[in-house]
């Protein structure tokens, strides 16, 4: 495909397509800076959005802005750039986590790691968290070893939970649940990040029309943002009764492997968003870092656990609000 001419609104287009990535709670955790001499992308933590409760080392945080960053990659590929990606440029800047230099190949094709990223493109618009329930039809075995190489391609390691592992987990979750509720400090954070569109116009948090439906047998993996408090006509269903989940884990645990997790995170989304699949987290246990090391395989395990997917057939969710491109992108000479 031929590049196009790196303008604002290319530069404009790119960044829209990372910040549709997913984060905690949606809240959104990313400034970019585009300086056009350098011909450079900056992205930088907004420690204004962390969640010192919940996440308070912001390992998530990173995460969020490592699902972005793949977006960034991703529609840069799609435009016919270059790409080149350094992560955490600057160690005396904690803020600082990449950079990235968009560069023109006008006769050069696409090699093939960046026609895969290309690929993922039309994902990007499509992929949304579906707090619904699925059915209850297996994950084929071929797409499940193609979303483990989305991640492999990241340097993550991400594999489904099966027997006593999978049930281990489900505790944890619930286990887990069970711990916010009763933290009112956590409770009250989750509410900061919940919007009702009754009375919000909401560009960032979990609008209430994505909360999905309460389970009737109370066993769903999904945090509910609806919390303790009866949210008027929403409705009562039975979820899948084995859930599908998976663990997506990094040999390290400091924030350039946060960084690496949230690309593969959302190299498997995208990835998964394109085979049909529906895709949300349970992320609970790994806010509490006594629970988050138990997720671990028991034998075999090892790395650092950063994810839990549940994945399946069935509603795609609705989109979630986004911030204007104004407020979290800058472009300087």
């Amino acid at each position: 495909m031929s590049t196009e001419t790196l303008t604002d609104a290319v530069v404009t287009d790119l960044v829209a397509d990372a910040t549709a990535a997913p984060s905690m709670h949606n809240a959104q955790p990313w400034l970019f800076h585009y300086g056009r001499r350098s011909r450079t992308l900056v992205l930088r933590a907004d420690f204004e959005r962390r969640m010192p409760e919940a996440d308070p080392s912001t390992r998530a945080l990173h995460i969020g802005c490592g699902a972005a960053l793949l977006n960034l990659r991703v529609s840069a590929a799609h435009h016919g750039l270059d790409a080149v990606t350094a992560l955490l440029p600057s160690p005396s800047e904690p803020a600082l986590l990449a950079s990235v230099r968009l560069d023109d190949r006008p006769d050069t094709p696409l090699g093939p790691a960046d026609e895969a990223l290309r690929a993922l493109h039309p994902a990007i618009a499509d992929r949304h968290t579906s707090r619904y329930p699925f059915d209850e039809q297996a994950i084929p075995d071929d797409v499940r070893a193609r979303l483990a190489a989305a991640a492999g391609a990241e340097g993550a390691d991400f594999a489904f939970l099966t027997g006593p592992h999978l049930e281990t987990v489900l505790g944890l979750i619930r286990d887990a649940e069970g711990y916010d509720r009763r933290d009112p400090a956590r409770e009250a954070e989750q509410e900061h990040w919940t919007r009702y569109t009754k009375s919000d116009a909401p560009v960032d948090g979990i609008p209430d029309y994505a909360f999905g439906p309460r389970d009737a047998a109370e066993r769903a993996t999904n945090r509910d943002f609806a919390g303790t408090a009866p949210l008027v006509g929403r409705s009562r269903v039975l979820f899948e009764r084995r859930p599908q989940l998976a663990l997506l884990s990094t040999g390290g645990d400091r924030p350039a492997d946060w960084l690496r997790a949230g690309q593969a995170l959302e190299r498997v989304l995208l990835t998964a968003t394109l085979e049909q699949v529906s895709t949300s987290f349970a992320t609970q246990p790994l806010e509490w870092p006594d629970l988050r090391w138990v997720l671990r395989e028991p034998v075999h395990g090892a790395g650092h656990p950063q994810m839990i997917i549940r994945l399946g057939y069935g509603p795609t969710g609705p989109r979630t609000p986004r911030r204007p491109l104004d407020r979290v992108l800058t472009i300087e000479p």
